[in-house]
């Protein structure tokens, strides 16, 4: 269970240089990605630490969002093809099981009741992407570029790409990104639908942790429902889905926080 200031260490990391670090502040959890000299791409260390670290996140109680970060001039650069190149043939085995663990976390961050914000910097690329895909909002710098780039390396999307890019942009935008070398800049980002909020390389952060503070101070439970009935909804029929809404609402009228809420929205409007 994670609470207070917690640091994961990855496999051969240092004491100094934990891969993937987390600490908690008043409901808001941050995770971020720890490996600036390699543009936060993963090796195996850093992928089993990004998956007990988001796993854990995701449970604790505590937690009501979740700020998405990176060390660095890059938010994440994927999958290390430094460790690939000098790998061989061989590491193809090792790097398939590379992607299952790395997903492990994708699917923990997406799966749960947690909002999760994203502070995006940098160059974000291959994998990296499927990680920015991971979250339901991100505030990206002005100069940051978005691109997928597996075809540069004769290699296919992973980390989610196939399974949630063409969800948030379009069937033919995808195929535009994952068939082509491009980078979008951050306003063609923005127009894309994969962030949410453009700001100075200096506010990404800041305006990152603001957003997840309203999420935490606000309707939480509220918040965390929404997200998971619109995660989910590939998993059921159209029909089923609205029933899952309207059980949804029934529920959520009855917590005290909606309670609270519409009682004080209806003295608010009868003093009109």
């Amino acid at each position: 269970m994670l609470g207070g200031s917690h640091e994961f260490k990855g496999e051969h990391m240092s004491e100094e240089a934990p891969s993937v670090l987390f600490h908690e502040d008043a409901g808001v959890g941050f995770i971020t990605l720890n490996r600036p000299e390699r543009l936060n791409a993963f090796d195996i260390g850093m992928a089993r630490m990004w998956a007990r670290v988001t796993r854990e996140a995701v449970t604790a109680p505590a937690i009501k969002a979740i700020v998405l970060q990176a060390e660095g001039r890059a938010f994440c650069a994927g999958g290390d093809v430094r460790a690939m190149a000098h790998g061989g043939v061989e590491f193809g085995d090792r790097l398939e099981s590379l992607a299952h663990t790395i997903n492990d976390g994708i699917a923990a961050l997406v799966n749960s009741d947690v909002p999760v914000i994203a502070a995006v910097q940098g160059t974000t690329a291959g994998g990296g992407l499927g990680i920015l895909l991971g979250s339901d909002y991100a505030v990206a710098a002005v100069d940051c570029r978005i691109g997928s780039l597996y075809a540069d390396m004769g290699l296919t999307p992973d980390l989610s790409v196939t399974a949630q890019l063409a969800g948030a942009v379009g069937e033919r935008r995808a195929l535009q990104l994952v068939l082509t070398s491009r980078l979008l800049s951050a306003d063609e980002a923005l127009d894309w639908g994969l962030i949410a909020e453009v700001t100075g390389p200096t506010e990404v952060r800041e305006r990152a942790s603001a957003v997840a503070r309203a999420i935490a101070d606000g309707a939480s439970g509220a918040y965390g429902a929404a997200k998971r009935l619109i995660r989910s909804r590939w998993s059921r029929s159209f029909e089923a889905q609205l029933a899952e809404e309207a059980r949804t609402i029934g529920a959520a009228f009855g917590t005290p926080e909606a309670q609270a809420r519409i009682a004080a929205f209806a003295a608010k409007g009868s003093r009109r």
